[in-house]
């Protein structure tokens, strides 16, 4: 990255100098080469959770010259990724860089940290914040990654740690569209950061954008999160439809419908409209219902030939957040009086009190109504 940097800050230059009759010097490109230096803020990040995800941002943020520590509370997989030097169990075939460090103590992997990313399923959030707390690191800046409402609380990502950091005014949280095999492949994307503090959010993109994942600052954190963890629900109702062969115009129509549920949801709560007009909203929405990679939408496929549901988790051999996240979201939908029909009949499914075909029955057999 800072090679192609360089190479366009000097043909920037040689072509203002040259319009002026003039060379660009070797002197003028040191020169140049020292700011870029001198803006990029390069930062010690811990990486809580090495599965697929924790590892593709690890690996993303190490290649761009991040000091990374990463750590899971698995000692026997992480001693495997030090070895290999590779994580062959969730992100088979790419090679850790030098200047990420494999960690199985998690004191060790916290020290002189200025940021910890937390990737771990939503049912580990709790613990991974406990565990800053007693490793006294509960002050430290925290970014989830992870997308879905804690079961039994309904508490979204970043409200789960609000609540066992209440001390901790530099919370947020990452989404918006991205697999984690194409950013280990380092192939583009752009996503969200998040948080109710504007300032420090403004920062972190300063230091963290790079020319693989561009980032996007808000303080509408309740929009970003919501919308991350619905669209996974979504996901699984589009792979059941196109499972079933109803097409594009169905899945077009889902994917439509769904985003009202999402938008209407997360207003309710207290989001802003526009946000979910963008990457953590609509754009992970698409990505998450039309991408081969994604988990949930696999969820669906297996469920629309007829496998039982834990069969399904297993051959995907991953988590699958919308799964755990469908009945949180009906009861979010019920507390705050939401019409939400796909995610109604997509736990009437879950539950076994509809079959697939006839969840799609379901759906289309509702009133007439404006739109």
């Amino acid at each position: 990255m800072m090679a192609i940097n360089i190479y366009n800050e000097w043909a920037m230059c040689a072509e203002d100098r040259e319009s002026a009759g003039e060379t660009c010097t070797f002197d003028v490109i040191v020169l140049k080469f020292a700011v870029i230096l001198i803006e990029r803020v390069f930062m010690k990040i811990t990486v809580m959770g090495a599965g697929a995800w924790g590892t593709a941002l690890a690996v993303h943020f190490a290649k761009h010259g991040n000091e990374i520590a990463l750590w899971s509370r698995n000692p026997q997989h992480m001693q495997e990724l030090a070895e290999n030097r590779e994580n062959r169990r969730y992100l088979p075939g790419f090679t850790l860089p030098d200047n990420l460090i494999v960690h199985t103590d998690l004191a060790d992997a916290l020290k002189n940290a200025e940021l910890v990313l937390i990737v771990t399923s939503v049912a580990g959030l709790r613990e991974s914040a406990q565990l800053l707390a007693e490793n006294n690191a509960g002050h430290l800046p925290v970014l989830t990654a992870c997308k879905g409402f804690e079961q039994d609380t309904g508490l979204l990502t970043f409200q789960v740690i609000k609540e066992v950091l209440p001390d901790n005014d530099k919370i947020g949280v990452l989404s918006g569209p991205s697999f984690a095999q194409e950013l280990a492949e380092q192939r583009p994307c752009a996503v969200v950061l998040a948080s109710e503090n504007k300032d420090w959010i403004e920062q972190l993109v300063g230091s963290l954008n790079t020319n693989v994942m561009r980032l996007y600052g808000s303080d509408d954190v309740i929009g970003v999160a919501v919308g991350g963890a619905v669209k996974n629900v979504m996901a699984i109702a589009t792979g059941l439809s196109d499972g079933l062969n109803y097409g594009l115009n169905a899945r077009a129509a889902l994917v439509t419908r769904g985003l009202a549920e999402i938008t209407r949801l997360a207003i309710a709560m207290g989001a802003q409209p526009k946000t979910l007009m963008g990457l953590s909203g609509i754009g992970d929405l698409i990505l998450t219902c039309t991408g081969a990679l994604s988990r949930n939408r696999r969820v669906g496929l297996g469920l629309a030939e007829g496998k039982e549901l834990h069969q399904v988790l297993k051959e995907i051999g991953h988590v699958s957040e919308g799964v755990s996240t469908i009945e949180e979201v009906f009861n979010a939908a019920c507390k705050y009086q939401i019409d939400m029909p796909i995610t109604h009949t997509l736990l009437q499914l879950i539950r076994k009190e509809l079959t697939a075909q006839q969840v799609v029955e379901r759906l289309m057999e509702r009133e007439a109504r404006f739109e």
